[in-house]
């Protein structure tokens, strides 16, 4: 376990930072900080969505930061890591089971330069880089769709891979749109002092902002899967059809040769000088009047 500790500016304020607590070492804190046992249950388990709670006049939420992640990671612990704050007016506690840089940067540029002087205001400031790790993410899926878009309508031939990519496209989005769901119960009941709520707000728009941008990627994954799936039906139909067209000429065509090609010895026409070239002019006269009424219902 790696434990940071850090005062805020011209204040009494204390922010501890855990990295990797065991249950032993964390229930050492809560009784400095009489933290309520259910939620440090909460904060250990490292699938758990976000949240939010409040016991004992001390606030309880955790949130999922997205971090890298390859393309064929499609859960949530593979997708994101989790971050659960416990904070009143007196102290802050951030824990994590691996290291967070938004902690050191905001250790850096907000708290010991005096920019946050209040608890409310850092879990606002962390509810905010979190929300800020999905924005990257959102843009380079909508990259990726246009992408697709692009192969689907421009290209004759579709790469036979891009179903699955399509797939896990649309995989990860509906994970993240998710996570930013259970988030909202989070970013509606943080309350904050009057100089905090610009933050707020902002914190509140870049919400509503990322929901709006998964909820659009998704439903354009969803399109395009059914539009490619459309294209590649049509496409089975088309050499359906043109198999259809040939067997539609060729069986009255066999048919005929079938008769003649009997070897029966009272066959009358066998003894006919002409029989041969009147039956490729029935062969003929059949394929033309196939063709022709093909083309009069529009098949061809």
């Amino acid at each position: 376990m790696a434990i940071e500790t850090c005062n805020f500016s011209d204040s009494a304020i204390v922010w501890t930072d855990i990295t990797n607590p065991t249950k032993e070492e964390l229930e050492q804190v809560s009784k400095i900080y009489d933290l309520n046992p259910y939620t440090l249950i909460d904060s250990l388990d490292p699938d758990h969505l976000p949240k939010y709670e409040e016991h004992n006049k001390t606030h309880f939420f955790i949130v999922r930061i997205l971090h890298q992640s390859h393309e064929h990671e499609q859960t949530i612990r593979e997708l994101s890591s989790k971050i659960a704050v416990f904070f009143n007016s007196d102290f802050i506690i951030t824990i994590h089971r691996t290291a967070q840089p938004i902690m050191q940067e905001i250790r850096e540029m907000c708290v010991q330069n005096g920019k946050l002087t209040t608890t409310a205001g850092m879990a606002i400031k962390i509810i905010w880089e979190m929300l800020h790790s999905y924005e990257h993410p959102a843009i380079k899926l909508s990259d990726k769709i246009d992408y697709y878009e692009s192969k689907v309508f421009l290209k004759k031939n579709i790469p036979a891979d891009m179903i699955e990519g399509m797939y896990y496209l649309k995989r990860k989005a509906g994970l993240c749109k998710k996570l930013l769901l259970l988030t909202n119960e989070v970013v509606n009941s943080v309350k904050v002092a009057e100089k905090d709520l610009p933050a707020l707000q902002d914190v509140r728009d870049l919400h509503l902002k990322l929901l709006t941008l998964y909820g659009q990627v998704q439903d354009d994954a969803n399109n395009l899967l059914n539009i490619y799936l459309s294209l590649s039906a049509r496409k089975t139909n088309d050499v359906m059809k043109i198999l259809t067209i040939f067997s539609v000429f060729f069986m009255p065509l066999t048919f005929i040769a079938g008769i003649y090609g009997m070897n029966f010895k009272f066959m009358p026409e066998l003894d006919e000088k002409l029989g041969y070239p009147l039956a490729l002019l029935a062969m003929v006269i059949v394929s033309v009047v196939i063709f022709i009424w093909f083309r009069r219902k529009k098949w061809l």
